[in-house]
């Protein structure tokens, strides 16, 4: 009987915490391995670009006109343009 109060202690920290991190390191790992050329991402630095080309594990981002930065593929946190609630809300005018 001393032990059930341990045991639900571990449920709930498992429910709580390890599930949806264990959820999010899925979702990343699929957004990952589905990025493409032409597609409008953001870096985990904050960096707005669109995929030029992507080889193995290194992604080529155009940030600007004439201007590729090269990063690794695992550093993309979001992709962009999917619904308008991923668009920024102050945009800067040109």
């Amino acid at each position: 009987m001393s032990f059930l109060p341990i045991i639900l202690m571990f449920g709930v920290l498992y429910m709580v915490m390890i599930r949806p991190q264990q959820k999010r390191a899925r979702e990343h790992r699929d957004l990952v391995g589905s990025i493409a050329a032409g597609d409008e991402v953001v870096t985990t630095a904050g960096i707005f670009g669109v995929v030029s080309e992507v080889e193995g594990d290194v992604v080529w981002l155009e940030v600007a006109k004439d201007l590729e930065l090269k990063v690794l593929k695992s550093t993309v946190d979001r992709r962009l343009g999917q619904d308008a609630s991923d668009e920024p809300e102050n945009p800067i005018e040109d």
